[in-house]
């Protein structure tokens, strides 16, 4: 088997697909997220907080080094707990919706388990071959 047939077989897998539709799907739901965090969330937090931008919340461990020419030779040091509690927010966020969401698929599951299956109706074919032997078996009697 070529290498190139066994990739086939391997990328046109039912998993390999799955996944590749759930990365796609979560990159584009973590956009949502993004979006939902910095433009409506942080932005009330910030307004209650008084700051106007709660990213750039951060405490300085070390000011900027000036040299004598004026130029910065070493950046300040920030410690920017804005963006960490930013990025907390998003995560708890994502963790709640994909809690929500595999709750209700568990909840479907157990529905469709504890639901015993309806019965089939019998097909056309059935019920003449059931009538055949029927019939059959009362001339036999």
């Amino acid at each position: 088997m070529s290498i190139l047939s066994e990739f086939k077989e391997f990328a046109l897998r039912g998993n390999v697909i799955d996944l590749a539709v759930g990365v796609v799907i979560g990159g584009a739901f973590g956009k949502i997220v993004t979006s939902l965090v910095n433009d409506l969330i942080m932005p009330a937090v910030s307004y209650v907080i008084g700051s106007s931008d709660f990213k750039s919340l951060s405490m300085l461990l070390r000011p900027a080094v000036i040299g004598a020419d004026g130029k910065e030779t070493a950046p300040a040091v920030l410690l920017n707990y804005g963006a960490f509690i930013q990025t907390i927010v998003d995560f708890t966020i994502i963790a709640f919706v994909i809690f929500i969401a595999i709750k209700a698929i568990n909840r479907v599951r157990r529905q469709e388990q504890a639901a015993p299956p309806a019965p089939a109706e019998p097909s056309d074919e059935v019920k003449l071959l059931t009538e055949i032997r029927d019939a059959l078996h009362g001339k036999g009697n």
